[in-house]
C-alpha cells in the first residue's frame, strides 16, 4: 500500500506519534516526551511566523504617510542607529505586529510575544508605549493626551517616553531610508533563540 497525500500531510504536522490520553491527567512520562519533543521543534519556528506575521503590515496604511511595516522598519532603524542593543531593536521592530489581531490592545499583543526575550524594561515600554504615544494625538481624537501620566512614578516612565520621542513617533516619514526587513532577520532569531522570562524556560533550556 503506497503512501497516501493524507499520511503525508499528518506526518509533515507531527502527526506520525501521538500521546495517547484522552485527558491529561491520564498523561505518562512517554506520552509527555512526544509532546515535550513536539513542543520544542514547534518553538525553533517562532521568528518564522513572527517575521510572516510582520509582513501583514506591508501596504496597510491606515491612513498614515507610511504603511504599518514602514513604520515599524522606520522605529527599529532609528533605534539601530542610535546604538540600541539587539533586545531593544527587535521590540521597537515588533512594537506595532499586534494591530491585526489586537485592533483595541495592540501595544499588549506585541509586549506578550517579546516578554520571553527581553528585560522587564524593554518589555514595560512595549506594553505601555500606547499610553505615551498618545501624548502627540490623543487630544485630536477626543481622548486625554496625557494618559501616560498615570504611570509617572513608575521607574520605566522616562525610557517610555523616550522610546516614543526618539523612535516611534519620529517614524512616520516617507523619505528616511530605513532598513530592510532582512537586515533585522538575523537580530529577530538571536533575540528569539532563547526564552529569559518564561514559565517554559526550564523545558526550552533541557531541550
Amino acid at each position: 500500500m503506497g503512501v497516501t497525500e493524507e499520511t503525508l500531510e499528518d506526518m509533515a504536522h507531527g502527526a506520525a506519534e501521538r500521546a495517547k490520553f484522552r485527558e491529561m491527567k491520564e498523561g505518562t512520562q512517554e506520552d509527555w516526551a512526544i509532546i515535550g519533543g513536539e513542543y520544542m521543534n514547534f518553538a525553533k519556528g517562532l521568528p518564522d511566523r513572527v517575521l510572516a506575521h510582520l509582513k501583514l503590515l506591508d501596504g496597510d496604511f491606515g491612513g498614515f504617510p507610511v504603511c504599518r511595516l514602514e513604520h515599524s522598519l522606520q522605529t527599529a532603524t532609528r533605534a539601530h542607529r542610535d546604538g540600541r542593543d539587539e533586545a531593544y531593536v527587535v521590540m521597537a521592530l515588533l512594537h506595532d505586529i499586534g494591530d491585526t489581531l489586537g485592533t483595541y490592545n495592540h501595544p499588549e499583543v506585541a509586549a506578550s510575544i517579546i516578554k520571553p526575550f527581553v528585560s522587564e524594561e524593554v518589555h514595560w515600554i512595549c506594553q505601555n508605549h500606547g499610553h505615551f504615544q498618545g501624548y502627540y494625538y490623543f487630544h485630536y481624537l477626543g481622548m486625554d493626551r496625557e494618559s501616560r501620566e498615570q504611570f509617572r512614578d513608575h521607574p520605566f516612565f522616562d525610557a517610555c517616553a523616550e522610546f516614543c520621542e526618539k523612535y516611534d513617533q519620529a517614524a512616520f516619514d516617507p523619505d528616511y531610508d530605513s532598513e530592510p526587513l532582512e537586515f533585522f532577520e538575523p537580530m529577530v532569531r538571536r533575540v528569539m533563540a532563547r526564552p529569559i522570562n518564561s514559565l517554559y524556560a526550564k523545558a526550552a533550556e533541557a531541550a
